[in-house]
C-alpha cells in the first residue's frame, strides 16, 4: 500500500534486495566460519549466544562496510569493465549516496558489536576498519593486492579468539595466516578474468602484471601454503586427529580446485571461486567442532 503514511513494501524489499547484491552476502560463508573457529577454539567449546551473536554481526558489518567502500572506490572502473556491468552501483539500483550512507551504517554496527565484546575489540576496530576499506585502494599501486584482502580476511580467526578471551594466541595468528594465502590464491584466480581490462586502464594485479600461467603457479603456492599454516594451527592449538583429517581434506581439495583453472581454459573461474573456496571454509570450522566433540 502506497498511501500517505503507508510505508512502501516492495519498494523497502527491493532496496534490501539490491544491497544485498551489492555486498554479496552470500560470501559471508568466506569469512564468519573462520571467525566461529577461533571463538569456539578460545572458548573449548560454546561460548554462549551473546559473544556469539555479537561476533556474527561484527563480521557481516565489517564484510559489509568493506564491500561498499569497495565498490564505491571502484564504480569508476566498474562502469568500463563489460563483467561488472550488473553491479548495482553501476545499474542505478543503488545510488552513491546511498551506498555511502550505508558504509557508515555498517561501520558504526561493528564498532557497537565490538564495544559489546569487550575493550580490546573496541579499541582495535578502528584498524579493522582501515585495514578492511584500504584494500579497495590496493589495485592502485601494487599488485600485492591479493594479499592485503588475504590479510583482512586472516584477521578473522584472530578477531573470534579475542572476542572470546581479549588476548592473543599463536593458534588463531597461524590459522590467519593459513586465511591470508587461502584467500589471496583464490583471488589471484578471479583476476585471472580481468587481465585484459587491468593493463588497459592501468590496475595492478599478479595476473596482469606477470601473465596468467605464472599467476595459476603463485595462486598454487599460496594454496600450499594454506595447507601447511591450517596444520601448524592445529599442532599450536593441540588438536586431535580429527582436525588433522579435516586440514589434510582440505589440502586435497584446494590440490583439486587447481585443475579446474588452467591457462588456456579460464571457464570453470567462477566454480573454483564460489563452490570450492566456500566448502573449504565450512569445513575447517567442521573439523574443530569434531575435535573438540570427539577428543
Amino acid at each position: 500500500m502506497n498511501g500517505p503514511g503507508k510505508v512502501n513494501i516492495k519498494g523497502v524489499w527491493r532496496h534490501l534486495v539490491a544491497f544485498a547484491r551489492l555486498v554479496k552476502i552470500e560470501h559471508s560463508i568466506f569469512a564468519l566460519p573462520f571467525a566461529y573457529c577461533g571463538m569456539v577454539m578460545a572458548a573449548s567449546g560454546w561460548p554462549g549466544w551473546r559473544v556469539f551473536l555479537l561476533i556474527t554481526v561484527a563480521m557481516v558489518a565489517v564484510r559489509s562496510f568493506a564491500m561498499v567502500v569497495n565498490r564505491l572506490a571502484d564504480l569508476p572502473y566498474d562502469r568500463r569493465n563489460p563483467r561488472t556491468q550488473g553491479r548495482p552501483l553501476v545499474t542505478g539500483e543503488v545510488s552513491v549516496s546511498s551506498a555511502r550512507y550505508m558504509a557508515l551504517i555498517t561501520g558504526a554496527v561493528f564498532v557497537l558489536a565490538c564495544a559489546g565484546l569487550n575493550m580490546l575489540a573496541l579499541s582495535l576496530s578502528p584498524v579493522a576498519l582501515i585495514l578492511a576499506g584500504g584494500y579497495s585502494y590496493t589495485k592502485r599501486f601494487t599488485f600485492l593486492c591479493h594479499y592485503w584482502l588475504g590479510t583482512v580476511l586472516g584477521l578473522a580467526p584472530v578477531a573470534g579468539w579475542l572476542a572470546v578471551t581479549a588476548s592473543f594466541h599463536i593458534a588463531p595468528v597461524l590459522l590467519g595466516l593459513g586465511v591470508t594465502f587461502w584467500v589471496a590464491g583464490f583471488d589471484i584466480l578471479y583476476a585471472t578474468q580481468d587481465v585484459e581490462f587491468d593493463r588497459k586502464v592501468g590496475l595492478h594485479a599478479i595476473p596482469a602484471r606477470f601473465g596468467i600461467p605464472a599467476a595459476l603457479s603463485i595462486a598454487a603456492f599460496s594454496h600450499a601454503n594454506t595447507a601447511i599454516f591450517f596444520l601448524l594451527a592445529g599442532w599450536a592449538w593441540g588438536a586431535g586427529w580429527p582436525y588433522y583429517l579435516v586440514a589434510a581434506l582440505i589440502g586435497a581439495i584446494l590440490a583439486y580446485e587447481h585443475t579446474l583453472v588452467r591457462p588456456d581454459d579460464l571457464r570453470r573461474v567462477n566454480t573454483a571461486f564460489f563452490t570450492v573456496n566456500g566448502v573449504v571454509a565450512i569445513m575447517i570450522f567442521a573439523g574443530v567442532l569434531l575435535d573438540l566433540w570427539m577428543i
